[in-house]
């Protein structure tokens, strides 16, 4: 009993209540308007999970990342959203695998649970936006080609996707705003969905909860850097 205390202090109370809180409305909203893809269910609490570790800069959360875009990618495939499974299977999937070794090369003094912030400079961030441009401009054809449900909006989850994971492996605060971007997309294109299969609307309230929980990574990434450049 002492040793499960001391894994939930790892946690603060604020985030401890976020995270059940994401847990609860996502089980809600499944019982309400699911009930039958459990795929869904796991994928949705894997990924929220994620989010909570990759906001204490933890590589754990990275590790569940990979687990979450290799779920969501299925689920995206049963809607014929090929844009999402590409992205997560083909970009998201390996950049998390990779963003983990990046966390883990670089702990912060030593600490393996808390990742060294890193800064970006004005030229790669340049470098950033024209890699985006071309990912987006490449898969935008090939997502025509396969005749992707709702083309512009998966061509824009691609942009926000690569900006997210490009800033995660480079372990800058910014990849929580990237993701919150890809979140609000996500939420677009499963509502659109959610009209012709009403229990996607349980994949809708997931997305919602990672968006909360994105921005609130972003708050506590930027207070982890000013802490580590000895601000606080």
């Amino acid at each position: 009993m002492k040793k499960i205390s001391l894994h939930l202090s790892y946690f603060t109370k604020s985030e401890l209540a976020l995270w059940w809180t994401s847990l609860a409305a996502i089980g809600i909203s499944f019982t309400l308007f699911d009930r039958s893809h459990y795929l869904i269910l796991a994928a949705s609490f894997i990924g929220v999970t994620s989010l909570i570790f990759n906001a204490k800069g933890n590589p754990f959360g990275q590790f569940l990342m990979v687990i979450f875009s290799l779920l969501y990618g299925v689920i995206s495939f049963s809607f014929s959203y090929y844009g999402e499974m590409i992205t997560y299977l083909g970009m998201t999937m390996p950049m998390a695998f990779f963003a983990l070794i990046s966390w883990l090369r670089h702990p912060y003094h030593g600490r393996k649970t808390e990742v060294a912030v890193n800064k970006i400079f004005r030229r790669e961030w340049g470098m950033m936006w024209g890699l985006a441009l071309w990912v987006t401009m490449v898969f935008y054809y090939v997502l025509r080609y396969f005749d992707t449900a709702y083309l512009l909006l998966s061509t824009l989850s691609v942009t926000t996707s690569f900006v997210a994971v490009y800033l995660t492996f480079r372990r800058s605060p910014y990849y929580a705003v990237g993701y919150a971007a890809n979140d609000v997309v996500l939420i677009l294109l499963w509502v659109l969905a959610s009209r012709k299969e009403l229990s996607y609307l349980s994949v809708v309230v997931c997305f919602s909860a990672f968006l909360v929980n994105d921005l609130y990574g972003f708050f506590n990434w930027r207070r982890m850097a000013r802490r580590q450049a000895g601000d606080l």
